[in-house]
């Protein structure tokens, strides 16, 4: 199952980053296919213990017989209080993978990719009220502009921001071909496939409100390592990248690290990797959804 699901980026360098001891306990933050875990789980004793979250309904399915696995199906964001009800203060080592799984983009009906005719979902977690259908049509101009702009870094964010806003006052956009009807002019001629990988980005991270997410989710990290556990953090753009990257090395999104009375940075990360580990061309050859990883490691001082 876990093969043609979602083949896991940078499993090595993600382990060794983990600096995984047999006894310890470590959190699979993103557990998707299920492939970092059960390699978690082959380092692990038989005193160590596993925690993946996920929120989506189709990576439970990967659910790893194990005692030692213990499963939660929640959105990493509720790390800290999912840690504490299971009786865990502090944990060994958290491992997350950013990018959606090969399987979200593969399921037509769950409107992830540009390549299939369906109705423009993009919900992670089902229970979720926003779709991106629900984004097309109520967001104002300005604001659909913005999350072109900045989510999806589209070229022509704020025309297309317009032709959405006109296009919907004929028919509302709900599937793909909706998009592509109301959206058709501003569509560049021969870049479509990246031209339109670009706008289901935004919506997506708009859906999901990744951004907010990922900045609550590193927050806790703080909180629920223990002194020299391990930050393990996989980002596909600069978006996630960038607050992973500050988070690491100054504790905090923008501005620079705080300092205490005598000059000491104030801080709960060491760098552990100075520039952010990328796939190698053996990998990238296998692999192709490697080629825009970013691998980022924090050790808890």
């Amino acid at each position: 199952m876990e093969n043609n699901y979602h083949i896991p980026v940078m499993l090595k360098e993600c382990i060794d980053g983990l600096n995984i001891k047999p006894d310890g306990v470590y959190v699979d933050v993103t557990f998707g296919g299920g492939g970092h875990s059960r390699e978690i789980l082959k380092h692990l004793g038989k005193d160590g213990v596993l925690i993946a979250f996920d929120q989506d309904p189709d990576a439970q399915r990967n659910k790893i017989d194990d005692p030692r696995f213990i499963f939660v199906d929640q959105n990493f964001a509720f790390i800290k209080n999912n840690l504490r009800l299971l009786g865990y203060k502090a944990v060994d080592g958290i491992l997350a993978d950013l990018g959606v799984s090969s399987h979200q983009f593969d399921v037509p009906e769950r409107g992830f990719s540009t390549r299939f005719e369906s109705d423009l979902d993009m919900r992670m977690d089902k229970q979720g009220a926003l779709t991106a259908a629900e984004v097309l049509n109520t967001y104002t101009e300005d604001k659909l502009h913005k999350i072109f702009g900045i989510y999806g870094e589209v070229k022509n964010a704020k025309s297309l921001a317009r032709a959405i806003v006109t296009g919907r006052v004929e028919q509302p956009i709900k599937t793909l071909a909706d998009f592509k009807r109301a959206a058709g002019a501003h569509i560049p001629k021969g870049k479509e496939h990246k031209y339109m990988a670009q706008v289901f980005q935004a919506l997506r991270i708009e859906v999901n409100a990744e951004i907010e997410v990922l900045e609550n989710f590193l927050m806790q990290t703080a909180d629920v390592l223990k002194t020299e556990g391990r930050l393990v953090v996989m980002s596909y753009h600069s978006l996630e990248d960038r607050p992973v990257k500050n988070f690491i090395a100054k504790g905090k999104f923008k501005g620079e690290v705080e300092k205490d009375f005598y000059g000491n940075e104030q801080k709960p990360f060491k760098i552990i990797t100075r520039k952010a580990v990328i796939a190698d061309a053996e990998e990238l050859e296998r692999n192709s959804r490697a080629r825009s990883a970013k691998l980022r490691i924090g050790e808890k001082l």
